[in-house]
């Protein structure tokens, strides 16, 4: 009886929480936040909502005139530093940032971005020191974190990702692990290349954005140039067109090997094939005093930490003073404000470790969207309309 009647407590309570949350009322919030959780959802409800989605939702649309006001700003800023989520999903699959952007408070979408980088910037300074919550805040975590992790393609954002696998037979998704991906059989199908799990790991669509990137890299001819991850070739490809004095390629996978020798890639002059991963090969060039031009990162089932490991560690180190340096910006473009936050923190983290950074924004072709391109793909990486295309230097 006690529990049952805890129970409606409970029930009563984030009815309680949930409802001052919508109506924006701070005062009534921060006395119910003593006693209870921001991140409740109401079990009766027939749609579950957390305070934060609630409190978003009910700003209604800003076309319409209902532009968010300070007391639905400041309810949002208390929701999240009482621990609100901020990529929690309500069952549309939404986080409040999603609604934030559908309804068009900017405002909102803003601060909700802003805990993004937040949260991202703690995880990982806590990660790097080896610290994490008990057994329960884990879990909690990786649940309000599953929508985090970007579609299978390119660099991975959760550290938790990279986690070795014992056993690879049984990984649902080879993208999840570099090793076990390494050890999968690819796909190549006209206008794609595919893995064992049936993620696209690179298709014809993204031409232009890799063409794009082999001339900010390579913005005259005879340049010492280098690409981490050959994959379908295109943008190798689009590095031949300027002629460089140097071109080096860093391949893991052996079937790709194969095709570059199928291909003649091997053969071509100035071409130098590095096969193995790039945590191997990096090292013995820095080793042998290797300076280039520019360099471009594009891997595959690997996780936003090897990125930043690649521009901390290496770049900096193999990059001459007027290099330039790109990468492939997939982190998170399955979600717009996933692609937001990863966004803000990697330029953060270039400055950190040295670089400028400047955007050029590629249109992505409508077509691409909810287009038959998917089909026979796991899901699909790319769901926004705006390509960032970074461009780093070294801070002068």
């Amino acid at each position: 009886m006690a529990s049952e009647q805890a129970s409606e407590q409970d029930v009563l309570l984030a009815k309680r929480i949930i409802g001052a949350a919508e109506r924006h009322d701070v005062p009534a919030l921060k006395i119910l936040l003593k006693e209870g959780s921001a991140n409740v959802q109401d079990p009766t409800a027939t749609v579950a909502t957390s305070p934060i989605h609630a409190a978003i939702a009910a700003c209604g649309k800003a076309e319409e005139g209902k532009e968010a006001g300070d007391e639905a700003v400041q309810t949002v800023h208390l929701l999240l530093e009482n621990g609100a989520i901020w990529n929690d999903l309500n069952k549309e699959d939404e986080t409040p940032g999603c609604i934030a952007l559908k309804l068009g408070q900017k405002k909102i979408y803003d601060v909700m971005v802003e805990a993004g980088v937040r949260a991202e910037l703690l995880f990982a300074k806590m990660a790097a020191l080896g610290l994490g919550g008990d057994d329960d805040d884990e879990e909690d975590e990786e649940e309000a974190e599953e929508e985090e992790k970007p579609a299978a393609k390119k660099q991975k954002v959760s550290e938790e990702e990279a986690k070795p696998v014992q056993d690879p037979k049984v990984l649902d998704d080879v993208s999840l692990d570099n090793k076990a991906y390494l050890r999968s059989q690819l796909r190549y199908k006209p206008g794609i290349l595919l893995d064992e799990s049936d993620n696209a790991v690179m298709m014809d669509w993204e031409t232009q954005i890799m063409q794009r990137h082999a001339e900010t890299i390579a913005p005259k001819k005879g340049l010492r140039l280098m690409n981490v991850g050959h994959g379908m070739g295109i943008v190798d490809t689009a590095i031949q067109t300027h002629e460089p004095s140097e071109h080096h390629i860093i391949e893991a996978h052996p079937q790709v090997h194969q095709r570059l020798r199928e291909q003649g890639w091997y053969d071509k002059p100035n071409v130098t094939i590095h096969e193995g991963r790039w945590q191997d090969i990096l090292p013995k060039l820095v080793e042998q005093g290797v300076v280039l031009d520019g360099i471009y990162y594009d891997t595959f089932a690997e996780d936003y930490a090897a990125l930043r490991e690649f521009f901390s560690e290496y770049v900096i180190q193999l990059l001459s003073p007027e290099g330039k340096f790109g990468w492939y910006n997939g982190l998170g473009a399955d979600r717009q404000i996933c692609y937001d936050v990863y966004t803000k923190v990697a330029e953060m983290d270039l400055y950190e470790a040295g670089f400028d950074t400047e955007w050029e924004d590629i249109q992505v072709p409508p077509s691409l969207h909810g287009s038959k391109e998917w089909e026979g793909t796991r899901r699909p990486y790319w769901t926004i309309d705006i390509y960032r295309l970074p461009v780093n230097t070294f801070v002068k």
